[in-house]
Parts: C-alpha cells; sequence; structure tokens
C-alpha cells in the first residue's frame, strides 16, 4: 500500500541522519524504525502482563513479605 508521509523539516532530518547512520534510503530507514517500536511496544506489553500475572498469583506472599 503507497502512502505519503509529511514531515517536518526536523523530522526530516532526523531520519536522513537515521538513514545515514545506518547506511540505508530515508525509506529503509522509516521502516525499520516502525518495526523497532512496534517490536518494543508488544514486548513492553508482554511484560506488564506477567507481571500483572505474578503480582496476583503471589499476592499473599508479597504481602507477608512486606510486613
Amino acid at each position: 500500500m503507497a502512502m505519503t508521509l509529511r514531515l517536518t523539516a526536523d523530522d526530516e532530518k532526523a531520519l536522513a541522519a537515521l538513514a545515514e547512520r545506518d547506511g540505508v534510503s530515508k525509506h529503509a530507514a522509516a521502516i525499520a524504525a516502525i518495526h523497532e517500536v512496534a517490536a518494543r511496544r508488544g514486548h513492553e506489553s508482554a511484560v506488564a502482563e506477567a507481571s500483572q500475572k505474578a503480582r496476583s498469583r503471589y499476592a499473599d506472599l508479597l504481602e507477608r513479605l512486606g510486613k
């Protein structure tokens, strides 16, 4: 799917710097950044969910340890 991405001058400079640093096109740098953020947020959600499950499972123990 084709789309147009409108960037401010500062955003374009940041994208150009990222692309140059990685030795890729601005298109490739933008795609890589999208995938990186999506993976990071997926990981953060998984960690938060696992933490919540552990806190629920061990609530009694955590309460006793806190005393």
